[in-house]
């Protein structure tokens, strides 16, 4: 507030003066300092020359809230002092809700009042909560390991393709992309969509469908993930892999259309605004990292965690109510570890705990990732904590790991530089400096401002989109208008505004397809998979961060029928084609000379042994026979038929 006292000699740029004996004021000066870049003078109170200075302001007013000094003498206290003196350093927005919004004045000035009447009690909080530092946080070091561990990601999320999309994609795989944008170009010609063909089903494959450049989208991709690892040229490096990932999960449907697929092209198109703006590597050289794209990266991790909880409550299923659904989720998941099968053998109780620890992960640990940097760093112990609990029993691709770098950006300098030492720790202080001189508002050039207002646009256009998909987990629906539905609909080919939640609903038995052949219809032949269950005796193993793609979509064919699943009666055909491609895609091929002339599929009921039959038997799997999936089936021509 206005203290009506004026100064006789006022000092030649504002200064403030506050308790040099506060802790809590000394902390708190340290972030103001940076703050203003320079703008403003700090002088404790304690300062000899400060009564000789200003013999106008009395000594106990210095005792009980901070004094700020302008140019023209005008003395200000309180809360007031504080936001004018951050204002006077181009962080305007304070003062500006003091003076124009209604009845935030006065209970800004109440609450600095009751923060000075307890220095000793927030002292201790600020200490407990953000810890030595309340600096303005760096995150220099952060971005320059968060972007190499996306760049490996990618690298690897390509390379798997690359050995599987032969197979899956090619002209005798399963679904094969010239065959899809052969029928889906017809109907477009028939529906008249013009260009905005390109945004229904954003890939590349409508300018080249060859099994080559299939190919050669993933070696590029692997290509640019090299770079992008080396540091160069990180923004149009990430560009790049996002238009690549995009293209080749959008030819490839359901074999690609997981939740991870989906979060890396959000995380990979938000780094792209994230990334540092050179060309050549170069710490040094490094510009700082956007705060609101990284706001918005945080989002996507909270909306992770946050989401994946709150759709098992919403689901209204039993299993998670009741706190069991880990007693069968460790079996009946996709792909079970080694460690998955002894964590299955734990007692109930304990399968109730962890459904408890792993609610209070998901449901109240996500709001500390936007809260001071101790309790971000609980968070990321916590985080951690489950999701290497979670790839250590499950097989989910890179999904772990994608969530795992996204954790790292909870951290900041001051946590990352105890692990780095010598040329690094002085790199690092070069960028402090660096990363101070941005608050000056006389620093700030025209391209700042505009890549400020860009990376505001951006993070409206993002919170626009994704806050009605997270009340759509609320059940609160209703609440948006129908365009607000069809303007996400128009960016939903992009992939790059998801919702998330994996196990909305627990499945409680695992119905697993075993796939034989035979030439006589009397001896029938396994074909084992890679990675699936199948053969009783083989341990579950592990295969993250790669994710094969046909070992999955096995899993979801088996939850539901032949009729909904067009890509499993192709798959059938190539086998008795004896695709070369599809094949190698298996484990075994009991027909390495000449195809089968029979192909059927049996659905089995698979459960886990326990470890009295393992020892006995050697089994890790015990099943009963439900059926047939679908027909028997043979070749005629080139079509399908299903055997009478």
């Amino acid at each position: 507030m206005n203290t009506g006292i004026r100064v006789k000699s006022p000092p030649e740029k504002p200064l403030i003066v506050f308790d040099g004996d506060c802790g809590f004021c000394t902390l708190w000066v340290r972030r103001w300092e940076q703050t203003t870049a320079g703008d403003v003078q700090f002088l404790p109170s304690q300062d000899p020359t400060i009564s000789e200075r200003f013999p106008e302001i009395p000594k106990e007013k210095f005792e009980t809230s901070v004094q700020l000094v302008q140019k023209n003498g005008e003395v200000y206290s309180g809360s007031e002092a504080v936001f004018r003196g951050l204002a006077e350093g181009c962080s305007k927005w304070p003062l500006r809700f003091y003076e124009k919004v209604p009845g935030f004045a006065p209970v800004s000035e109440a609450v600095y009042g009751m923060v000075s009447r307890n220095r000793q009690f927030f002292s201790a909080l600020t200490r407990l909560m953000w810890g030595k530092h309340v600096e303005r946080p760096t995150y220099f070091l952060t971005r320059w390991i968060f972007l190499r561990l996306l760049a490996m990601i990618y690298f690897v999320a390509f390379l798997s393709l690359l050995v599987q999309v032969p197979g899956l994609l090619g002209g005798t795989g399963i679904l094969p992309a010239a065959d899809t944008m052969e029928s889906l170009s017809a109907y477009m010609d028939r529906e008249g969509v013009g260009v905005d063909r390109y945004r229904i089903f954003p890939t590349l494959s409508w300018f080249n469908v060859s099994d080559g450049f299939l190919q050669f989208q993933c070696w590029a991709g692997m290509l640019l993930a090299g770079l992008l690892f080396s540091g160069v040229a990180p923004p149009l490096c990430l560009f790049l892999l996002w238009v690549l990932y995009l293209s080749l999960t959008t030819i490839a449907r359901e074999f690609t259309g997981f939740q991870w697929d989906s979060m890396l092209l959000e995380v990979g198109f938000l780094s792209i605004f994230f990334a540092p703006r050179h060309w050549l590597p170069g710490f040094i050289r490094e510009t700082p990292p956007s705060r609101i794209v990284h706001w918005l990266l945080r989002w996507v991790l909270f909306r992770l965690m946050f989401q994946s909880g709150l759709v098992k409550l919403a689901s209204g299923d039993p299993t998670w109510r009741d706190f069991t659904a880990l007693r069968y989720h460790y079996e009946t998941q996709p792909l079970p570890t080694l460690i998955g099968w002894y964590v299955h053998q734990m007692p109930l109780w304990f399968h109730q705990f962890c459904v408890g620890a792993m609610f209070a992960v998901q449901l109240v640990i996500p709001f500390f990732i936007f809260a001071p940097r101790r309790l971000r760093i609980f968070a990321v112990g916590a985080f951690v904590a489950l999701e290497v609990l979670i790839a250590s029993t499950g097989n989910y691709g890179f999904f772990n790991f994608l969530t795992l770098s996204l954790c790292l950006l909870l951290l900041d300098d001051f946590d990352l530089q105890k692990w780095v030492h010598g040329k690094w720790r002085e790199r690092l202080d070069v960028q402090r400096r660096k990363f101070a001189e941005q608050f000056s508002c006389a620093a700030k050039t025209i391209a700042q401002r505009i890549r400020k207002i860009a990376a505001v646009l951006l993070l409206l256009l993002f919170l626009f989109l994704t806050i009605p998909l997270l009340a759509r987990n609320l059940k609160m629906t209703s609440l948006w208008p129908e365009w607000m539905s069809k303007t996400q609909s128009w960016f939903a080919p992009f992939r790059s505004v998801n919702t998330y939640g994996l196990f909305a609903v627990m499945t409680t038995n695992r119905p697993e397809i075993i796939i034989e052949g035979s030439n006589d219809g009397k001896t029938w032949q396994v074909y084992e998979f890679k990675y699936k269950p199948g053969d009783l005796q083989r341990a579950p193993g592990f295969n993250s961060p790669h994710q094969p793609r046909l070992d999955w979509q096995m899993w979801f064919a088996a939850l539901g029928s032949y009729q909904q699943n067009q890509w499993f009666l192709n798959f059938c055909q190539r086998l008795l084609q004896g695709s070369p491609e599809v094949v190698r895609l298996l484990e075994k091929n009991p027909f390495p000379d000449q195809p089968p002339k029979l192909i059927r599929a049996t659905v089995y009921d698979y459960r886990f042994t326990d470890i009295e039959t393992r020892r006995r038997t050697g089994q890790w799997w015990q099943r009963t026979e439900q059926g047939l999936y679908c027909p028997v089936l043979l070749l005629e021509g080139d079509s399908l038929r299903a055997l009478q």
